[in-house]
């Protein structure tokens, strides 16, 4: 399949690794110019060495509002424009529902949805006139599932979906596209992570905990960030320009529910 996206100029937030990294990956394959931002600019850097090909390293917490402003500044600057944006933020710590701090929540929706909303609308106004863009949201298969000891995440991040769908309405006959995908259990650090505080929170070992966690995914492992990219490289394409204030799961059919 030609993907349309040779030359194209895409943003890829918390790509230093896994997820982010899968993505900017899969674009610089495709041939696109890629922009890479995480925290550290250490870590970009080293991402970009990686996957080569001209990748571009930046820096930004997207807990941070001017970092955002910055950010939008530099990728234009880099790239001569955005057609392609990732919005990736980290994930919140886990935990229960009750008894999150008023300060954990704020701290955690700026970083999650209102920066990420921000930066958009630096970017949108150039991907409107030029007739073509992308949007792509990463989520969690807690939006459509709640996900045990991820109480944050399973409440902030449908506000991004809620308003991806309600953009993507706005905007689609501008040619431009706004899509979330929602992964599964894709071996990343993070979910190694996730692994360890589940197996000290029920007193089991990380291998049990990891064992429990594929048996009930119905392809019997975890993803790799190269399959999740795969699908971000899809909803970048020219061949996606259809498909529009959508979920695209990879989770290896573990999601049950609609």
């Amino acid at each position: 399949m030609k993907t349309g996206l040779d030359g194209k100029r895409a943003l890829v937030l918390g790509a230093s690794k896994g997820l982010g990294f899968g993505i900017a990956q899969g674009l610089v394959e495709e041939g696109a110019r890629v922009a890479i931002a995480s925290r550290a600019m250490e870590g970009s850097k080293a991402a970009a060495d990686k996957i080569g090909r001209g990748a571009i390293p930046l820096i930004c917490d997207t807990g941070k509002s001017e970092q955002i402003d910055a950010l939008a500044k530099d990728a234009v600057s880099a790239l001569g424009g955005v057609d392609i944006l990732v919005l990736n933020s980290g994930g919140p710590p886990p935990g229960k529902a009750q008894g999150v701090a008023s300060e954990q929540w704020r701290t955690s929706f700026d970083a999650m949805f209102v920066n990420l909303v921000r930066l958009a609308d630096h970017l949108l106004p150039g991907m409107i006139e030029r007739k073509f863009g992308r949007i792509i949201s990463v989520i969690s298969s807690g939006v459509i599932q709640p996900i045990p000891n991820l109480a944050i995440s399973n409440a902030i991040r449908p506000a991004l979906v809620g308003w991806g769908k309600t953009l993507a309405s706005e905007v689609a006959s501008s040619g431009v596209t706004v899509n979330a995908i929602a992964p599964g259990r894709i071996a990343t650090d993070r979910l190694k992570q996730l692994d360890a505080a589940n197996a000290e929170r029920t007193g089991r070992s990380i291998e049990d905990v990891a064992a429990a966690a594929r048996a009930g995914i119905p392809a019997g492992r975890y993803g790799e960030i190269e399959e999740f990219g795969a699908a971000a490289v899809f909803l970048a394409s020219e061949k996606a320009s259809f498909v529009t204030g959508s979920i695209l799961r990879v989770d290896g059919g573990q999601i049950s529910c609609t």
